[in-house]
């Protein structure tokens, strides 16, 4: 088969476990490394891939996300005659659903990591107490993660409530002054997409941070594995202070 993947946690999935299929990806799928050199193609960003030059590849599937990708683009690949798959997580049920949906569309039986995943997962998780959290994604403006997501649902797995899980949007825009209003025990800050560090983000706020990774918090796929075993830490030290 011949994948061309937008969605940087679905080129990490096609590349583990059948790194062959891959045809091009997008400027932002950094994972695994040594993708430049296997003579993947780049093709642009996630909201803005290069439409024309995926057709002219004619892969016999593009991978794609509702949320991370633009309905033109993907309307545009269809018209082209190209079949596209689009997922939908928000939360990690659905992260399993969607990834043994695209394995078994590009021909691909449930690899060891997906497994170990899943395992892993099924052990109990979290902090005790449980913790309560805000989780911007986002500065200048700040926005926050809202109702219904999938970090969100990682983050309530780990024993961390997030302040904003009932708002109305699911990334809200909410100003600084008020972000820490509702009682707060930690900020949560991961690097992407918006990259906080410990120079930029922690000093905004009247509470402990807990600098985690994005790519553990945000994608679905291989590194599911191992996701709580690199947030655990951070979330602990931020809500204990140790």
């Amino acid at each position: 088969m011949r994948v061309v993947s937008l969605v940087p946690s679905l080129t990490e999935t096609v590349a583990v476990t059948a790194p062959g299929l891959l045809t091009a990806v997008t400027d932002w799928c950094t994972h695994p490394a040594g993708l430049d050199g296997s003579g993947v193609l780049r093709i642009g960003g996630t909201k803005n891939p290069d439409v024309a030059r995926i057709v002219a590849l004619a892969p016999d599937l593009v991978l794609a996300n509702e949320e991370e990708n633009r309905p033109q683009d993907l309307a545009g690949l269809r018209e082209a005659g190209i079949e596209v798959l689009v997922t939908e997580v928000r939360t990690l049920p659905d992260a399993f659903t969607e990834l043994a949906r695209v394995l078994a569309a590009c021909g691909l039986t449930q690899p060891r990591w997906f497994d170990e995943a899943r395992a892993v997962w099924s052990e109990p998780q979290g902090l005790t107490p449980r913790a309560r959290a805000v989780v911007p994604i986002w500065r200048r403006p700040w926005m926050v993660l809202g109702r219904d997501t999938f970090a969100g649902d990682l983050l309530d797995r780990l024993g961390v409530d997030h302040v904003h899980a009932g708002h109305a949007e699911r990334y809200p825009r909410i100003p600084l002054e008020t972000l820490c209003s509702e009682g707060a025990d930690l900020v949560v800050l991961p690097d992407e997409p918006y990259r906080f560090t410990r120079d930029d983000g922690p000093e905004s706020f009247p509470v402990p941070a807990a600098l985690v990774s994005g790519r553990h918090l945000t994608w679905y796929g291989p590194s599911l594995a191992e996701a709580p075993r690199v947030l655990g830490p951070p979330l602990l030290r931020a809500a204990h202070g140790c």
